[in-house]
């Protein structure tokens, strides 16, 4: 099934976001006004920049995952992301200093926008279609999809990230009022298990988003290893596949996984199904050296 031979580089294209560099397991990034430094384990060349442009960073994470934090950054800031149709979401960026995270994923930017594009191909005068985002954290992929049309189901197991997403809601439906009467469904459960349900109940998705960290745990410490569970959770969703399915995305940061095996995973998961499987990696270009790349998640989608 797959049919793309040529493996894609997706970039974000986002000015509210910039790698400005990045070099010997740092990367400098610029989240709307402000100057981040983080660690990154893929970035085992050199920094194009001095060590003055990374001085001026407001925040600094250490090899520890800890934030030293200027007094010049705020706790919380929103970055708008402008899409197709007119269309919006407003995410929160956060720091905090026991953790690495941001709250957001830029190199995930294409695929929020193919989700306008994927709803764009439903009739205005019918059903909504139905989107699932499983392992959604704090909800950008969600909100691409409300804002594009979808009625959006949203599960993590991540009582903080839940939260996250529904203030990122807060913020969207501010600039886009008209998205209240259509809110996300945001649910906190163990993924497998919730999909197991919606097998039972019947359930079915015109389109399906998986973002599986390596490992994890439940609400109720449910535990989660993706080499040995994410291939019997594909075939799941498989099942929730409706008759109209247009879109299963897979997303993944292992750094042990490649593109061309996620691809041969939903070839063989999706075997038998009309469609093509197209994979790729996302990755953000560098201001300091437009030419370079960084490597940040690999992709396989299946498109009807």
């Amino acid at each position: 099934m797959i049919t793309q031979a040529a493996i894609p580089v997706l970039t974000p294209d986002w000015p509210e976001y910039e790698l400005l560099d990045s070099g010997e397991s740092r990367k400098l990034e610029r989240f709307g006004k402000y100057l981040i430094v983080r660690h990154e384990p893929k970035a085992w060349w050199r920094p194009a920049l001095p060590e003055r442009e990374w001085a001026r960073a407001h925040a600094v994470q250490d090899e520890a995952g800890r934030l030293t934090i200027s007094p010049r950054l705020p706790a919380a800031w929103p970055l708008r992301l402008d899409l197709p149709g007119d269309r919006a979401v407003v995410l929160e960026a956060r720091v905090s200093e026991t953790s690495r995270h941001i709250g957001l994923f830029p190199e995930q930017a294409p695929h929020w926008r193919l989700l306008c594009e994927t709803a764009a191909q439903f009739p205005a005068e019918g059903p909504r279609p139905r989107l699932l985002n499983l392992f959604g954290y704090t909800g950008a992929a969600s909100l691409a999809a409300q804002a594009a049309g979808f009625a959006a189901t949203h599960v993590d197991a991540s009582r903080p990230a839940i939260a996250w997403a529904k203030r990122n809601q807060e913020l969207t439906c501010q600039a886009m009022p008209e998205l209240r009467d259509r809110p996300v469904r945001f649910l906190l459960d163990d993924v497998a298990k919730f999909v197991a349900r919606e097998q039972r109940r019947g359930s079915r998705y015109e389109a399906i988003l998986l973002d599986p960290p390596s490992f994890g745990r439940g609400p109720n410490r449910e535990v989660w290893k993706v080499e040995s569970m994410v291939r019997e959770l594909l075939c799941a969703c498989r099942e929730l596949l409706s008759e109209r399915a247009a879109l299963l995305l897979l997303t993944m940061y292992n750094i042990e996984a490649s593109a061309l095996m996620l691809g041969n995973l939903l070839d063989d998961v999706l075997d038998g199904m009309s469609g093509s499987v197209a994979v790729g990696e996302l990755a953000v270009p560098h201001a300091a050296a437009p030419a370079r790349l960084l490597p940040r998640s690999l992709f396989a989608r299946w498109r009807a």
